[in-house]
């Protein structure tokens, strides 16, 4: 199971590449060869996906009926602007522009890494969604995560 991890301060050059970190990288060992792939994230961000990662999330969306209109609508705006990159030998990748627009990344961005996946957001769009900190977040995490018992503690679950 992938399990990147981090945040991280980057900048753009003047052709809209960026110079992956150090530490991301390493974490990419086995991944960098096989390519990548770039999309719009739900939020005003973009998504960098290893393309095992992917595979698995195109193999599970296949499973939609695309006789159902919603669903068609799901997956027409999901995979709008998907891209396939490569890390150059500079260890950059050259985001494309009508994904960057999308975004509205210009010079700073802030890579944030979890799960399977890396978000590419404008830093300005970062620090504005970060600074909407939840009121009480040990209320939130007890309604996201109280129902699932993992062992790290008493679920509600019988």
């Amino acid at each position: 199971m992938l399990q990147f991890l981090g945040e991280y301060n980057c900048k753009l050059d003047d052709k809209g590449r960026l110079r992956m970190p150090a530490p991301l990288l390493k974490q990419m060992e086995g991944m960098v060869e096989a390519g990548f792939v770039l999309n719009r994230g739900f939020e005003k961000c973009m998504v960098l996906y290893p393309k095992s990662a992917w595979a698995a999330i195109t193999e599970e969306i296949q499973k939609l009926n695309l006789y159902v209109k919603q669903n068609r609508d799901f997956v027409r705006y999901f995979f709008r602007g998907a891209t396939e990159l490569e890390i150059d030998s500079s260890q950059r990748i050259n985001l494309p522009k009508n994904l960057s627009e999308y975004a509205e990344v210009d010079k700073e961005v802030i890579l944030f890494a979890y799960f399977d996946r890396i978000e590419i957001w404008a830093k300005e769009q970062y620090d504005s969604l970060m600074d909407d900190e939840p009121h009480d977040f040990a209320t939130l995490a007890e309604e996201v995560m109280g129902k699932i018992q993992s062992g790290h503690g008493k679920s509600d679950l019988p």
